[in-house]
């Protein structure tokens, strides 16, 4: 099954950690939200090497989707969103919508963030 990363397993992937790639090898083909990109592409602004890794996440993007938000994804996110309100569960706004896209795509996500767990209907990799 297709996995989608997180900003945290997409920095993994660039800097090429072994841990990210087995479980990568395991789970097939990968794909990064938009709303991943957007946060990479910031943290670069403030990042030394920021050239270097800018050209490695342009290599990797033209090799693989970058999953929009849509209106499918949008209702996800309403649904999400309500759900962890009502439950006294909030999460980040950006993480927000990374889980709908993933529930929107019915995929798994690849990231460190615990907080993730607590999205019904979404299951989360960890390496």
């Amino acid at each position: 099954m297709a996995v989608i990363l997180d900003t945290n397993a997409l920095s993994a992937v660039l800097i090429g950690d072994r841990g990210v790639e087995r479980v990568l090898a395991q789970r097939g083909p990968f794909a990064v939200p938009v709303i991943v990109l957007g946060e990479y592409c910031y943290g670069l602004r403030s990042s030394n090497r920021a050239e270097m890794i800018r050209e490695a996440l342009e290599r990797l993007v033209d090799r693989i989707e970058v999953l929009p938000v849509d209106q499918r994804t949008a209702r996800h996110y309403a649904d999400i969103r309500q759900t962890l309100r009502d439950s006294g569960t909030p999460i980040p706004e950006n993480d927000v919508w990374i889980a709908a896209v993933a529930r929107r795509h019915a995929m798994t996500i690849l990231s460190r963030d615990t907080h993730f767990d607590v999205v019904p209907g979404l299951e989360r990799l960890e390496w």
